[in-house]
């Protein structure tokens, strides 16, 4: 029988250290000025709705962002987040608003209407290569894409201030509703929950370089003086992601179509970028997900799979459970199979290098028992 150890993956931390401009928080933070850098009066005012989407934004922006992330701690869960007054505040202020979308994090959409926020938005889950109806983000197409804004950035600088001046006063500025396809009132947004479709896109890193590259297309515009440094800052994300997905070819390569249990679809991106096989009961993981009861059948199914001696490691959410997950990872302790436990929000001090980075390494540890 093999020996029973639980994982953590918070508890790791990545090797490789980060040049950060600060962590996304829960406010507003002021921008330095030291250095040369952008005046805090002067940043681009960004919205995110959890704060894995704003310490990347972060990363990316440095000094030329002041980032308000909405939801910042396990405790609070997304689906069902009520928002206060100062976030309509902060939606209302803000320049640019980074959602994940596919029903994950619908209250930024109710705040962009109450608020009538004419912010750019940019939606997550629209970068998933299986999102329905999503555009297409091929590499060679990105890559082509990059290297045009950089050839174009230096000339673009000296007009864009006079461009941007005609466009504001003819009305035509960054909207959530023109010409993005982000409209935001009634079924027309197409951020409610899809069935069949996994919105926790954000342990994709393959979608997340991809995000990167939106965000930084939207700080350009916004910021042309910073173009150069955005380049760099997105250059040395895109970096950081290879080696993520360099770690994750290296499990796939280690351990080819390895068995999963995933109790909740959170790290399923994750787990099938590892080359893993996810053969937990879809009834299962759905009714984690939506709150509700595990039906005694499935819930026989999937203590029968871990008895079976198939199954290499149990993965949880640590933001949501109930008394069938717990049974599922008491049964996984007392056959000695690996329990290693996600999250959906990032961990304090963490960045969303080093926070993915540990995961995977939680997640080969985990298997290599």
């Amino acid at each position: 029988m093999r020996a029973t150890r639980t994982f953590s993956a918070l508890a790791l931390t990545a090797a490789s250290a980060l040049a950060l401009a600060g962590c996304a928080t829960s406010s507003a933070s002021s921008s330095s000025s030291e250095g040369g850098a952008t005046p805090a009066g002067d940043a681009v005012q960004v919205v995110a709705s959890t704060n894995v989407y704003g310490q990347i934004v972060q990363q990316l922006g440095g000094d030329a962002v002041e980032v308000t992330s909405i939801v910042t701690s396990s405790a609070q869960d997304p689906h069902s987040y009520e928002p206060s007054a100062q976030d309509t505040l902060a939606i209302s202020d803000a320049e640019l608003i980074v959602e994940n979308g596919g029903g994950y994090d619908s209250f930024i959409d109710a705040l962009i209407e109450s608020s009538g926020s004419e912010a750019h938005v940019i939606t997550a889950v629209e970068y998933s290569h299986d999102y329905p109806g999503g555009e297409e983000h091929s590499d060679e197409a990105h890559s082509e894409e990059a290297a045009a804004d950089a050839d174009e950035a230096a000339v673009a600088e000296e007009d864009h201030a006079h461009e941007e001046g005609e466009a504001h006063a003819e009305g035509e500025e960054h909207t959530h509703d023109e010409g993005d396809g982000h409209a935001h009132e009634g079924d027309e947004h197409g951020h409610a929950h899809i069935e069949g479709f996994n919105e926790h896109v954000w342990y994709d890193p393959h979608t997340i370089v991809h995000v990167a590259e939106a965000i930084t297309d939207e700080l350009t515009d916004l910021r042309p003086d910073d173009a150069e440094a955005f380049a760099a800052n997105l250059e040395s994300f895109a970096a950081d992601i290879e080696d993520l997905e360099s770690s994750l070819e290296d499990i796939a390569a280690d351990q080819p179509g390895a068995q999963v249990f995933v109790t909740e679809p959170v790290p399923v991106y994750l787990a099938a970028a590892a080359g893993l096989e996810n053969v937990t009961p879809d009834a299962f993981s759905e009714a984690v997900e939506e709150g509700q009861d595990v039906a005694p059948a499935t819930l026989l199914e999937s203590l029968a799979l871990l008895g079976a001696d198939d199954v290499r490691v149990v993965i949880t959410n640590t933001q949501t459970g109930g008394a069938e997950t717990e049974q599922v990872i008491g049964e996984a302790e007392t056959l000695g199979i690996p329990v290693i436990a996600f999250s959906e929000t990032l961990p304090e001090g963490e960045t969303y290098i080093s926070w993915m980075q540990a995961n995977i390494t939680a997640l080969s540890d985990a298997l290599a028992e």
